[in-house]
């Protein structure tokens, strides 16, 4: 079962809605391969991965090989770089391509070890040389000059590329793609490491007294796991979240997003407001906002009252419907 001159593309999912290399690198596939007869392919590791199974075909994918097991629902290094050159040497592409993220900067060195092959880091390009051979653009030397790396005997050819590279496809609701589902291997090795819980946490972008939007959450949200949602449209929006007293006190969120006369004054050009109903000691540091956005299920609370925008519905709910719609829309 040689798949020869496929081209993989790892499926790096994970914070798929704003890291969105996986399909730019599929699109540069799609472009690159065209003309040679390969196969681009994405490999996908995980649980209930559906979703992003159906994104990498609609973005240029002609075969998806899936492993989709509970055992594979949370990352492991060791089991995903053994699986992935498991893969490998069963079915033998020509060329696997990873996004120089985090997660790929981690797996490919260690794919491309026990593969006994070579691999380019941070490629800035990719091309074709005249014997089909994968041609990798990296800078190199401190970034003073760019190296053009050929793998001329080892395969598969091997390549990380810098995210924003390459311009993803427009999403094709009408692609049709092979999914390839394989069982996860009865050899597989156990993990040296075992993971007891984890928590994902959004990265930092900026202070919140100096956010553009910011979206607040009071207790109006229902429940800690709810909102957790706000973080989610956080990313989406490119917002920071902030909280009132009683949700800090609540452990839903730190004291750092605590917004009020005991905590952050903030000024943004938007601010979201979900299930507050507007203490003085948190509406008194909204005062430098330029736009107000309430959303809470009684209309006569004071957020309601002193917002440019009133909307009187459940506030998770409300949440959820804007992450929906921006995915839906990023999407298109």
């Amino acid at each position: 079962m040689n798949s020869n001159k496929d081209i993989w593309v790892f499926g790096d999912y994970r914070n798929y809605f704003q890291n969105r290399v996986t399909l730019q690198i599929l699109a540069r596939a799609v472009d690159l391969f065209s003309t040679t007869g390969s196969s681009v392919c994405a490999v996908v590791f995980g649980r209930d991965v559906d979703e992003y199974v159906a994104e990498y075909i609609a973005h240029g994918a002609q075969k998806v090989y899936v492993m989709d097991d509970p055992a594979l629902n949370t990352y492991s290094i060791e089991t995903y770089s053994w699986l992935m050159s498991h893969l490998v040497k069963l079915y033998k592409p020509e060329t696997l391509l990873v996004g120089a993220t985090r997660f790929g900067q981690e797996i490919a060195p260690r794919v491309a070890k026990k593969l006994k092959t070579g691999l380019t880091a941070d490629c800035i390009d990719l091309e074709l040389d005249e014997k089909g051979r994968l041609v990798q653009i990296a800078p190199s030397f401190g970034g003073n000059l760019i190296a053009k790396i050929i793998t001329p005997v080892q395969r598969p050819q091997m390549a990380t590329i810098r995210p924003g590279t390459f311009q993803e496809l427009p999403h094709d609701y009408d692609a049709k793609g092979e999914v390839i589902c394989l069982p996860v291997p009865e050899d597989l090795p156990k993990d040296a490491i075992r993971l007891i819980t984890s928590e994902r946490r959004p990265s930092e972008k900026q202070k919140i007294e100096d956010a553009d939007i910011v979206i607040c959450g009071g207790r109006g949200m229902g429940s800690k796991g709810k909102f957790k949602k706000l973080f989610e449209l956080a990313e989406l929006m490119n917002a920071e979240v902030g909280a009132t007293r009683p949700v800090v006190y609540s452990e839903w969120a730190s004291h750092d997003s605590l917004v009020g006369q005991a905590g952050k004054n903030i000024k943004p050009k938007i601010l979201l407001s979900f299930g507050i109903s507007g203490a003085i000691q948190h509406t008194s540091a909204l005062m430098g906002a330029d736009f107000i956005i309430a959303v809470n299920k009684n209309p006569n609370a004071t957020m309601m009252k002193m917002a440019d925008l009133a909307i009187v519905a459940d506030a998770n709910q409300m949440c959820l419907g804007i992450i929906k719609a921006i995915k839906e829309k990023i999407r298109t």
